[in-house]
């Protein structure tokens, strides 16, 4: 616990005021070398806030001599079905393009219905419930409508449950039944009147999912065969019409290739879903897919062309299970060439629909195409990117010389005189005139109208040394018709105004826009604030042991004049005098 020292109680004397108004005199020096110290840091912030606009500075001055701003195209394709694009450099011109035929994908169709259907027999597809039928849809519970009475449905009914529930609603004037050998469901008028199906408010989708629709007859069946492959089971229990011969005849393993990549699968463990994986993340370079709304597997081509599909050994006999063996039903529809013509010559093939110099001709342009027609390509100088990036250039240019100004400004308002932190600061206010004079100063040895700043159409506003368009329509008549003569003039060798510029920045901030005259500078101030640090630290020990030295003497004094009040009491009370009291 901190001690509580009371002084003078003997003395009189308020001797800790005293002493700290002493020390305070010898604080001073310690209040000055701090205000000089503060005074530092806040030079030593200005200078890196400086460096960073610098730094800016330079990255908009390295984009102006990039290989791609003043070589950078745009195109169009003339039509809205295309997509053109033009790399740097690529020539400008227009070119009429018509495209006769697209290129297309071989596919490799297998044949419908590959299921068995909803189950081998009417009675156990009569047994299965709703919820668990094979179907390209789910079934929903709800209520639908035959002939006008309501037929309520749930996913724990069996398809057989619905038939009788077909038959009670309409009192026995509608029948339904399954044909197993054609996979459908057959709904009979027993009156011989036409049979009305559905109504807005239905909330089933029985009627649908059994594709059984109004006819205008006595007699409606479903308009497709309703059984889907199990995509997500084992091959085995897929419901698959024809056996696979390696379960009936092996183990359930076996391969077969696909444009000579084999495929190796377990129908006891794989999914056609697992299988459509494998195929497409195989080299083989097609894409297999399930049609649930034809029950068929296809096999497309992953690049476009008149290119084959071919199917080699089927050890296992999943093919054919699979419907995509001739023999099942397969068909090949073979992939076709794109066809075009430029400006009206003869006719070009492509294998593909992305038209590169390969196909066309023209160096640096790709045209994607996606139907027939005809359209003019038009390639020209990207004259946005061009003016954007001069435009980042003078935006980071005025940021410094207006920092530079803050910085350095020196205000007089009568007799007073207010100083910016580095108004007395010359090196960095040199920095401001060099890089002025640079950006006005002329660009020599180019063979072109442009070799001053003035000639884009871009000037100092008034007497500041703020840069402004001062001519628009100037500055992009030379983008669009000469950025060859705009790029010498920014980024020519070490003569270019983007060069040079670069060049008084790696004197500002060094090379790597961390050192140079500007690091100098901050390194000088902080040294002087380290040596500071080091004069406060021997002018606050000495105030210490000031501090004690005269506690100690005070301390001494209150002793002293205590002994002495004590032995004049003895003396008081052995002569027998009395004071008088208060």
């Amino acid at each position: 616990m901190a001690s509580i020292q009371l002084t003078g109680l003997i003395s009189g004397l308020d001797w800790e005021s005293f002493i700290e108004d002493m020390l305070a005199l010898q604080r001073v020096p310690i209040t000055s070398l701090q205000t000089k110290q503060s005074e530092n840091t806040q030079k030593i912030s200005a200078l890196d806030t400086l460096g960073t606009l610098f730094n800016q500075l330079g990255t908009a001055s390295r984009a102006l001599q990039s290989d791609g701003v003043f070589n950078a195209r745009t195109a169009s394709s003339g039509n809205s079905a295309w997509n053109a694009s033009a790399s740097a450099g690529t020539a400008s011109g227009a070119w009429a393009i018509n495209v006769l035929e697209v290129a297309t994908a071989t596919k490799h169709s297998g044949a419908a219905g590959i299921s068995q259907g909803l189950a081998a027999t009417s009675a156990e597809a009569e047994a299965l419930t709703l919820a668990s039928l094979p179907t390209s849809t789910a079934v929903t519970a709800g209520t639908f409508t035959v002939n006008g009475a309501r037929v309520t449905i749930g996913l724990g009914d069996s398809l057989g449950d619905v038939f009788g529930k077909i038959a009670t609603a309409t009192d026995g004037a509608v029948t339904a039944a399954y044909d197993a050998a054609a996979d459908r469901i057959t709904l009979t008028a027993s009156d011989g009147e036409a049979i009305v199906l559905g109504a807005a408010n239905d909330t089933s989708n029985f009627l649908a999912v059994a594709r059984l629709y109004s006819n205008g007859t006595d007699a409606v069946a479903s308009t497709a065969t309703l059984g889907r492959t199990v995509t997500n089971a084992p091959l085995v229990n897929a419901g698959l019409a024809t056996g696979i011969a390696a379960v009936t005849d092996g183990d359930g393993t076996g391969t077969f290739t696909l444009n000579g990549v084999e495929i190796a699968y377990d129908a006891n463990t794989d999914s056609l879903s697992t299988l459509i994986r494998r195929i497409n993340a195989s080299s083989a370079g097609v894409t297999a897919s399930y049609d649930s709304t034809t029950d068929s597997v296809a096999l497309t081509a992953n690049t476009t062309g008149s290119l084959g599909i071919t199917l080699g050994a089927d050890d296992g006999g999943l093919l054919a299970a699979l419907g995509l063996t001739t023999a099942a039903g397969a068909t090949t529809t073979l992939g076709s060439n794109a066809v075009f013509t430029v400006n009206g010559g003869a006719p070009i093939t492509s294998t593909g629909n992305t038209l590169t110099a390969t196909d066309h001709g023209i160096t640096g342009l790709t045209l994607t195409v996606t139907e027939a027609g005809s359209g003019t390509v038009t390639v020209g100088a990207d004259t946005e990117t061009m003016r954007s990036t001069i435009e980042n250039f003078i935006t980071a240019y005025n940021a410094v010389q207006t920092y530079i100004d803050d910085v350095t400004a020196t205000t007089v308002s009568g007799s007073t005189v207010t100083s910016s932190t580095l108004s007395r600061n010359r090196e960095v206010q040199s920095w401001a005139s060099q890089l002025r004079s640079t950006v006005f100063g002329s660009v020599t040895g180019l063979d072109d109208a442009i070799s001053r700043i003035t000639d884009l159409g871009i000037d100092f506003k008034g007497t500041s040394p703020q840069l402004v368009i001062t001519d628009s329509t100037r500055l992009d008549a030379a983008l669009a018709d000469d950025p060859d003569g705009v790029a010498a003039f920014f980024a020519t060798g070490s003569t270019g105004l983007a060069a040079r510029v670069d060049t008084l920045l790696a004197n500002y901030i060094g090379a790597t826009g961390a050192g140079g005259s500007l690091k100098s500078q901050t390194d000088a101030l902080a040294k002087a604030n380290a040596k500071i640090d080091d004069q406060i630290t021997v002018l606050e020990r000495r105030i210490e042991s000031q501090r004690a030295r005269m506690e100690t003497s005070f301390i001494a004094m209150e002793s002293s004049i205590s002994k002495y009040n004590q032995m004049q009491t003895l003396l008081d009370n052995a002569l027998g005098i009395k004071k008088d009291d208060d």
